[in-house]
């Protein structure tokens, strides 16, 4: 690398024009086939509340193969909405794994949103109902609506949406997102809801259980999204047991996801399920869960997707970054 460098910085607004959907759920299963090849590293997740009430955390992996290195550095400031901002935060960085050096500095917030959405849809692809026609989502923030985005875009049969939120009350700018295209309204029994949808998507804070157990019912699917740090839950006890259990990462799922208050249940990685190494068949009334912790090396592939489209397209703003 010669001495007058360039390290490349990516903004949100070049983010958002650079990622598609439709390539940002290709990156995400080339993740989730790495991962169950081996060929992608997952390095331990460091997650660590903070004294100003924040959560920080860092998700990094490699690919030696392809050359690819990288680490997420995100969180979760909830005092920002106070300010105005978005609650979530995150940046990317890519680096040169020969030499250290930085390459591409990236916003992480619309990364961290579609992968994660992306995600939870080939976790609904392969695990749940083809014929499923209903869906429960708990929350209405960011993450609920992707999540919804992508599950309305990849399952035909889903029309109608029952969605719960912390205060029981009517969110207009999530139902206005998606009332022309679905039949939706606001839950008023949280447990009717679950117990009458072949779908369940949870994408909360993770403050608790967000249902009673007897409410789940045979055939239903659910993607779980909001446990992502040791102490966090949305489920109930007694779910686990009664579920075919699909993670992302079986180890790092027992620290900080759905499974750490059952980390003895059986469980199966998504990619294996993908690369065919593991099969499942459903049968009309299996429950199954993928409990979403969210993989570095999805942030990374999509992150080196939009850093050879800047480079292509001349985008971004390159700034010295000599030796």
């Amino acid at each position: 690398m010669p001495i007058d460098a360039h390290l490349l910085l990516l903004d949100k607004d070049q983010v958002e024009r650079l990622m598609q959907p439709a390539d940002v759920m290709e990156a995400v299963r080339e993740a989730f086939v790495l991962h169950s090849d081996r060929e992608g590293r997952v390095f331990p997740v460091v997650r660590e509340a903070l004294a100003t009430g924040g959560i920080f955390g860092i998700k990094s992996g490699d690919v030696p193969s392809q050359g690819l290195l990288g680490f997420k550095a995100a969180g979760f400031w909830p005092d920002n909405r106070k300010r105005g901002g978005e609650p979530h935060q995150a940046t990317v960085m890519l680096m040169d794994p020969a030499t250290g050096r930085p390459l591409c500095v990236i916003d992480g917030n619309a990364i961290t949103t579609l992968r994660t959405g992306a995600a939870g849809a080939w976790g609904l692809k392969t695990l749940a109902r083809a014929d499923s026609a209903s869906v429960c989502v708990f929350g209405a923030g960011v993450q609920a609506a992707i999540q919804l985005r992508f599950a309305l875009d990849h399952l035909p049969a889903l029309e109608k949406v029952r969605y719960v939120t912390y205060d029981g009350q009517p969110n207009p700018q999530f139902e206005s997102a998606f009332s022309a295209c679905c039949d939706m309204s606001l839950a008023m029994d949280k447990n009717d809801a679950v117990a009458t949808s072949d779908i369940v998507i949870t994408a909360t804070p993770g403050a608790g259980a967000l249902f009673d157990a007897q409410a789940l019912q045979a055939g239903t699917h659910l993607n779980c999204v909001g446990a992502d740090t040791q102490g966090k839950r949305e489920l109930p006890d007694g779910v686990l047991a009664r579920v075919t259990l699909v993670v992302d990462d079986r180890e790092q799922a027992k620290r900080i996801g759905e499974t750490q208050w059952a980390p003895s249940t059986p469980s199966v990685e998504l990619g294996d399920l993908l690369t065919g190494k593991e099969t499942f068949h459903r049968q009309p009334t299996d429950i199954t869960l993928f409990d979403m912790t969210g993989l570095a090396l999805q942030d990374l592939t999509v992150a080196r997707m939009l850093y050879q489209r800047a480079l292509a397209g001349r985008m971004g703003s390159s700034i010295p970054w000599p030796w």
